[in-house]
């Protein structure tokens, strides 16, 4: 029997709610949303899609119509949709042929909205966020196994934890390679084995600038610009070698050329880029971590909104794989609590609004994992300032994980990923595991306290308050501040690091927001 929670039940509610096979162009998925291209966005019944129980939220931006099921649920949905797509794919055959023209009008006009700013940073997030699975598993292992080293348990089988939990770290340059080149279109395949040249142990014997190179030396950082250069050493191949020399001479001219300058130009230069951003991450927190970690903190929703949260990305794989943990995460994280504060103070405070009590209630246990879609769209956008409250909390979060940080007290995550209390299993520091809990519950504490009391005092003006409690209802944005209908208008997903790595590009906030209670 079919379970509210089964991936083929829900993908098979899903399919006639966005328009039927024929309205999708494309699926992809990342950590909390399943992704669609549509042929015609008003085939697609958002109330009904809002009341299925698996959907927490919607996203609509340029390219794709996005729906919120949350971290596991969307792995097991999509390839349920895909499946149910691919059997219904000759019934849609001719409603292809009738709509192309409409796609070919609507990717041109995604293209004439498409800044190269947010195309670029679009692109580095396509190729780290695949990365992001591996990243936690291997974390959550790496974390375990040094527990189990502190409390001198289960020698005999440490070993093999590492083993396990460094394999994939110690390759990574290479899978970014590969993704690189299949992102910017070149071969996929070329694009790993030139960035291999960077992980293997012979480059020790090759000298550069007058020092002897170091295996790994330069990181994600030199694979990612080996294979961005060989995509184009191999386009270029491709432009002049004869189609019949083309399967020797473009590989091998693409990997040699690529490899000579990866060995000696691409890894001391991005082996010195590396160290600066480690060197610099620790400076910034042991000099300045409290006023840091409040600007980062209170910043980082805006900076999803504007989808600059994506340069934040290869920084935070550099400084894992240099460090073993990266201490930017847990302070942006912050963000989220700052945003579950300011949800409970406007549940206190609107108590009369059984509808928006209703959407609090519903969305507070994944605001509190990290998930904070719900509340974002449900809440704190539609009514404006619980925003800012929001980001009030989390600057304050942020304040608190930093002034510890300048103290010697270093917070990490050994992934990115997860964040709210999801990102427990995955914390490292300079302290001891009890020591760097703490810290970070602290700071979670401090933003929920921060957000609640700002919002509790400050977030809602009277027009909401009066309109909201006379039974005003789902017209919560009525009363909001001007800045309301300007934060909701260019809204992104936020959900503390989940969707700052893998969601808000540029996406447009649905209207009414939400998995809203009608």
């Amino acid at each position: 029997m079919r379970t509210p929670n089964d991936p083929t039940a829900t993908a098979a509610a899903l399919l006639p709610l966005l328009g039927g096979p024929a309205n999708i162009t494309s699926v992809a998925h990342c950590m909390t949303r399943l992704r669609v291209g549509l042929r015609d966005r008003t085939l697609v019944q958002d109330e009904a899609l809002r009341a299925l129980p698996a959907v927490l939220g919607l996203v609509t931006d340029d390219e794709t119509y996005q729906i919120v099921l949350g971290p596991g649920t969307v792995a097991r949905v999509t390839p349920e949709f895909e499946a149910l797509l691919t059997t219904t794919a000759s019934a849609a055959t001719t409603a292809d042929e009738l709509a192309s023209r409409g796609a070919e009008l609507k990717e041109a006009g995604r293209q004439r909205n498409a800044t190269p700013g947010k195309l670029l940073l679009r692109r580095v997030a396509n190729i780290f966020v695949p990365l992001i699975p591996a990243l936690i598993g291997c974390g959550i292992i790496a974390g375990l196994n040094g527990l189990l080293i502190n409390l001198g348990r289960l020698d005999a089988i440490t070993p093999a934890l590492a083993a396990i939990a460094s394999g994939f770290m110690a390759l990574i340059a290479v899978f970014v390679g590969y993704n690189t080149a299949k992102e910017f279109g070149g071969t996929p395949i070329l694009g790993g084995a030139v960035a291999a040249v960077i992980v293997y142990a012979g480059v020790a014997k090759v000298t550069a600038f007058g020092m002897t190179l170091a295996p790994g030396q330069g990181g994600v950082l030199g694979a990612l610009a080996a294979a961005l250069l060989g995509t184009y050493v191999e386009k270029w191949c491709r432009s002049w070698v004869p189609e019949a020399l083309d399967v020797l001479l473009t590989p091998t001219l693409t990997v040699l050329l690529t490899g000579l300058v990866t060995l000696y130009a691409l890894m001391y230069a991005a082996g010195e880029l590396s160290s600066a951003i480690g060197t610099g991450a620790n400076w910034l927190l042991s000099t300045t971590g409290a006023f840091a970690g409040l600007i980062l903190g209170g910043l980082f929703l805006p900076l999803v909104m504007l989808g600059l949260h994506q340069a934040l990305i290869p920084i935070h794989t550099t400084l894992i794989e240099q460090q073993g943990y990266t201490v930017l995460l847990p302070i942006l994280a912050m963000a989220g609590a700052g945003q579950v504060g300011a949800a409970l103070a406007v549940y206190v405070r609107l108590r009369h609004d059984q509808s928006m009590r209703t959407t609090i209630k519903s969305a507070l246990p994944a605001g509190l994992l990290g998930v904070g879609e719900p509340l974002i769209y449900g809440v704190s956008l539609p009514l404006g300032r619980p925003f800012l409250t929001a980001c009030a909390g989390g600057a304050a979060g942020g304040a608190f994980v930093g002034f510890f940080a300048m103290l010697g007290d270093k917070v990490g995550s050994t992934a990115i990923g997860p964040s709210g209390w999801a990102l427990f299993p995955l914390l490292a520091g300079s302290g001891g595991p009890a020591m760097t809990a703490a810290i970070y519950a602290g700071g979670l504490l401090t933003g929920y306290a921060v957000g609640f009391g700002a919002t509790y005092v400050f977030g809602l003006g009277p027009a909401v308050r009066g309109g909201l409690g006379a039974g005003a209802g789902t017209e919560a944005g009525a009363g909001a501040s001007a800045g309301a209908s300007a934060s909701a208008s260019a809204s992104a997903s936020v959900d503390g690091t989940v969707s700052g790595v893998c969601d808000a590009s540029d996406s447009q906030e649905n209207a009414r927001g939400g998995n809203r209670t009608p």
